[in-house]
């Protein structure tokens, strides 16, 4: 087996104290404009997720959503966004057992492995299991084949359900799209992660980044207190492509995007109205 870094994930980057050092792609030309991305994750596994996201989007606190296949709500899902233009991309999911009513047998085995291997032991995720590169390399194809099926297109962005598109068996096996936006690993400011975490995440971003387009930083919603961490990530995406990370399902991250919390707080960095990762000097995303 080859690991992929000798250490846990849960790691990250450092991020200065004024939160303007750049994390720009190699190759991926102008410096990218200021950007606020509020993602939503698990649209489409079930109605009530499904729901609380897109009141969401019409309120204008979220700006897309990374979409679950052969989940139990994929298909309403996949109409609702093509019906009222939600920016959807992938969810890959691995590790949470599919729940449509009909659900192909072997596509189901499949994922049952990488379930065990990955949920089995906290450092799965950074070991490559060639036993698995089958499995691994048919749920990423059965995956993007259904998103392409229900929305109508390729996935352009791509990001995973307990974040294992960044395991080792995806990552060197090279198994996601190549030109994708990809999601990048958490970011920390200094003294959160010790130095080897940092460096970790650090080389899986290095990895992503030689085929994907990545944001400059990562974040979870949470916590939303104090109120000074969320201001000082948002203050960010005045001069980074910053992607927020959300749970709408979650009671508190709820209400906070739809009672005008967020809105509050990110006064001086609108929230983009679709993931893009704009480039100085050019109107498209």
């Amino acid at each position: 087996m080859r690991l992929l870094g000798d250490v846990p994930t849960g790691m990250g980057p450092a991020l200065g104290p004024t939160f303007e050092r750049r994390m720009a792609t190699p190759g991926s030309g102008p410096a990218h404009t200021g950007m606020l991305i509020i993602n939503a994750d698990d649209w489409g596994r079930d109605v009530e997720t499904t729901d609380h996201i897109f009141e969401c989007v019409v309120r204008g606190s979220v700006s897309s959503a990374s979409g679950m296949v052969f989940m139990e709500d994929s298909e309403r899902a996949g109409a609702m966004a093509k019906e009222r233009d939600v920016d959807v991309g992938l969810h890959l999911n691995f590790t949470t057992l599919f729940s449509a009513h009909i659900l192909p047998t072997r596509l189901a085995k499949h994922q049952a492995r990488t379930a065990h291997f990955l949920l089995g032991n906290r450092l799965s995720q950074v070991v490559y299991h060639p036993g698995l590169a089958n499995s691994f390399e048919y749920l990423v194809k059965a995956q993007l084949e259904e998103f392409h099926r229900i929305y109508g297109e390729d996935a352009r962005r791509v990001d995973g359900h307990h974040h294992m598109h960044l395991c080792a068996n995806v990552l060197l096996a090279g198994l996601l799209p190549k030109g994708t936006i990809a999601r990048r690993n958490f970011s920390f400011q200094p003294g959160e992660k010790s130095g080897v975490n940092r460096l970790y995440r650090k080389v899986i971003d290095d990895i992503l980044s030689r085929r994907h387009r990545l944001a400059d930083f990562f974040f979870n919603l949470l916590p939303i207190e104090p109120p000074e961490r969320l201001g000082r990530i948002f203050t960010a995406a005045t001069k980074s492509v910053v992607e927020v990370e959300t749970h709408p399902i979650n009671p508190e991250e709820h209400r906070f995007l739809t009672e005008g919390g967020i809105f509050r707080l990110a006064q001086y960095s609108p929230i983009a109205l679709r993931y893009c990762i704009p480039i100085v000097g050019s109107r498209s995303g």
